[in-house]
This record gives structure tokens, sequence and C-alpha cells, in this order.
């Protein structure tokens, strides 16, 4: 028997033993190999374990068998190997996203069983490479193996570990991704029907399947307290742009049209516009695929965001007073790169266009990026926010603020530095704040920070100073 004839045996015999006791030993016999390289193969070959695929078969079936008139879930659960409802209804919550008592037609997932000959056909699809380059959640290792009681805190530790290697992995394989959509090879007319299937009914099918899940296990531990509940909002974002609707009206029209009809990806800007730009380019990266992983970024952020910030303040001994989101309105901050003899003047007579915001009359020192990267540096100007149209006085610059929302946060220390001007540590414990709330950073386009100087100038030692940070709100 050749590898494809003996990964079909192994599958159907999978399939005849849906509702038995089965073991990958048992499985792996089928196929003529050790269990490990039965594993490894399945893996290389289906793009999920062994494991997965038969819970899923498992759970997908259970769904239909629950549709049926008088179906009762402690039988279902046993019919499918769970040894308590409570253990079916888990997993059944996890993998459909709504409970067994809930489930109605046209609202479960359905996951087929695989056919191999040349091709694989089945399942959520396979996505080639992507997805098996993707940090993806094991869901066996965050339950803690074998272990049914492992606390609510370990847990989610587990799930925060998973982001923090996820959220690198993963960037990687969207600008992968970018690149493949902008290869011209790739999109020749033969080859559309194929890539659909890679991107929507592969990719993105299977990072939302994924966040369904991880919704439905995130919901189990919030009773604990443990879990971010900003993360909620994070996942239906990302499920929303999943679906063609990303938070961006400049990209909505197009990806509509991707949605509908496929065939416009012939078109090179189509594709152009829809991948965006990959990090440090000078563009400005508004593309839907770029788009998404943001949104994958946010969904890890969400989880190890929070921790960072206290550990980061805790390490420094910072103390953070204040943290909340200001609308500024439409404002103009008009200041000077080089300090003036007569600053104090010229702004007193600027007081009448004082913006409408708690920090009127404080001066600051505001860094704009206009579309670059952080790391590039940008302008910087002492001054203060005006109303928008304030008039410029000779000498002086000015910035029309692109953000009608910012972080607004009060820091303390008793060892400050002195440095003010290089607020780096205020800058990470802020924006790191903004990631762990799900609240959009407009990077790099409309990006700028402030110190605000509530307690006069900077000295060392003890010292109490404001920061702003653009958000999108």
């Amino acid at each position: 028997m050749n590898w494809i004839q003996c990964m079909g045996k192994a599958l159907q015999y999978i399939e005849e033993h849906l509702t038995s006791e089965i073991s990958i030993d048992e499985i792996a016999s089928q196929s003529y190999s050790s269990s490990s390289h039965f594993q490894l193969m399945f893996h290389l070959v289906t793009g999920v374990t062994v494991g997965e695929y038969i819970r899923n078969r498992r759970l997908s079936s259970a769904a239909q068998d629950l549709l049926q008139p008088n179906s009762k879930i402690v039988d279902v659960a046993m019919k499918y190997q769970y040894d308590t409802s409570e253990s079916f209804s888990k997993a059944f919550a996890r993998f459909h996203g709504v409970p067994p008592s809930k489930v109605q037609s046209g609202r479960t997932q359905s996951f087929y069983p695989l056919t191999i000959d040349i091709n694989i056909q089945g399942g959520f699809y396979m996505a080639g490479k992507f997805i098996d380059d993707m940090v993806l959640v094991d869901w066996s290792e965050i339950d803690g193996g074998n272990d049914e009681k492992s606390a609510s805190a370990e847990k989610y530790d587990r799930l925060i570990g998973w982001a923090r290697k996820a959220v690198v992995q993963n960037q990687g394989v969207f600008d992968a991704l970018m690149e493949w959509v902008l290869d011209d090879s790739q999109w020749s007319e033969g080859k559309l029907a194929e890539n659909e299937q890679i991107l929507v009914q592969g990719v993105f099918a299977r990072i939302k399947e994924q966040n369904t899940k991880l919704r439905a296990y995130l919901r189990e531990l919030e009773p604990s307290g443990v879990v971010n509940s900003e993360i909620f909002k994070v996942l239906d974002r990302y499920d929303e742009a999943l679906s063609g609707k990303p938070h961006d009206e400049q990209l909505n029209e197009l990806v509509a049209k991707v949605f509908a009809d496929f065939s416009v990806m012939r078109e090179r800007n189509v594709r152009e516009v829809l991948t965006g730009y990959n990090a440090g380019s000078i563009h400005i990266n508004t593309g839907y695929i770029w788009n998404l992983k943001n949104c994958d970024a946010g969904v890890q952020w969400a989880l190890f965001m929070p921790d960072s910030v206290k550990n980061g303040l805790e390490s420094k001994k910072w103390k953070r007073e204040k943290f909340e989101y200001i609308e500024l309105g439409k404002t103009r901050f008009i200041g000077q790169t080089v300090e003036h003899d007569n600053v104090d003047e010229v702004f007193e007579s600027l007081e009448p266009y004082a913006a409408d915001i708690p920090i009127k009359y404080s001066y600051c020192y505001l860094t704009h990026f206009n579309g670059q990267e952080w790391q590039s540096g940008g302008p910087s100007i002492f001054g203060r926010f005006y109303k928008e149209g304030t008039p410029v006085p000779d000498g002086y610059d000015f910035y029309d603020v692109p953000t009608e929302y910012a972080a607004y946060v009060i820091y303390s220390s008793e060892n400050f530095c002195g440095n003010i001007h290089n607020p780096d540590d205020a800058y990470v414990f802020t924006r790191d704040q903004i990631l762990a709330d799900g609240v959009p950073i407009p990077y790099p386009q409309a990006y700028w920070q402030s110190v605000v100087y509530t307690d006069g100038f900077p000295v060392k030692g003890n010292y109490r100073f404001g920061y702003l940070f653009s958000v999108d709100m």
C-alpha cells in the first residue's frame, strides 16, 4: 500500500469508530506505521492533529444528532465517548459557539470527513503553509493535559503563554500571505478557485473556528475574574473583519466586492489595495490583510498586555494615578521646536483659542510621525493644544492633530530620571494599556504622543506628569 491508501484506510477506520472508544495505536495500525510516525504524517498531510480531527468529527456529528426529535444531551454525550454531559457541553460550546441546549439548524460548525486521493478535501479545507506556520491554540495544552481540575488562573496563564508566542509568529505569516497575494504568478485564471479555498475557506475559516473556541473558553473562565473582558470586543471586531466587514470605511466596498465575486482578484490593483503594505514601508498600511494582521495581534495583546503593564510599572516603581480616554475634538497644536524668550507672552495671547480639554493651559511636548514608524523619530514641538484653525504666530510651528481622541494618563514616581523628553517608559506603559483595552492605535498615519507638564518642568526624584497617546475611537 502507498501512503495515500494507508492514510485513506486510517480515515475510514476513524469514521467507522466515532461512537466507539478509539486509540491512536489502533488507528496507526491501519496505516502499517508506528503511532508517532502516523501522527506526524497525519498532521503534515491534513493540517490538524489526529485528536483534533476525531474531536471535530464527533462534535460535528453530535450537532446533527441533537437536531433530531426527542434527542437528549446526555445520550448524545455518551454516544460520542464523553464521560459526562458537562464535559460534552463545554467541548460542544467551544466548537460551535453555542451550548448543546441551544443548537439550531444552520447555526453550527460543519467539519466534514476528510478524503484523500491526490488532493485533500473536506474538513475546514487546507490552507497550505499559512495555517501550518501559524501558532494556533493547542487546547489540550491549555487545559493542562488530563487535569480536569486545573485552576482557571493556570489555564489563563497558559493562554497568555500561547499569545506571547503567537503574536510574533503570526505577524510573519500575515506578511507572507501579503507577498503571496501580490505574486502575479499565483493569480492566473486556473488558480482562482483554489486560491479562494486557501484564503477564504482555508485561512479565514480556520481563524474564525479558533476565535469561536477561544470566545467560548474565555466565557467559561470569566466568572473567576482572571479574564480581561476587553478581549471579547476584540474577537468580535476580528470575526467581522474575517467575514468581509473590516472596521475601515475605505476598505468596505472593495472587500465586499471580493467576497461577492472572487474573480476580481485577477486585477493587481485590487490585490494591492487588499493587502496593504508590510511593516516598515513608507506607505500607509490600510489594506484588508494588514487589518486582519492587526486584529490577530489585538487578540494576543488583549491577553498578555495587562500583565506586561502591571509588571512594568512595578519594576520601575511608577504609579499610574489616572488612565482614561478623552475627547479632544478638532485641535491644532502650536509651539516651537526651539524655545524662545517670549514664549509665555505669546501663549497668553492665544488663550482665547485654547482647546476645551482638561489640559488646556498645560505646556506639552508633542512628537508626531507623519506616517513613519516610532523608531524613525519625528518632529517634536513644545507648546499647547488650541482650537482648530487657530492663527499661528510668526516663527511658530503647528500640527493639525489628526485624531479627535487620545488616551490620557497621569504617572508619578519618587525616583524619576529627569529626562521627560525621551519618555520611553511612559510610551510603552501607555501603548500597552491601549492594546490591552483593544482600542485601535492609528499607526502610522495619525500617530502622535505628548508629554504633559501637569506639575511643572521635569526634575530628578519625586515628579508627576501627564501623557497623551493618539487612539482611534
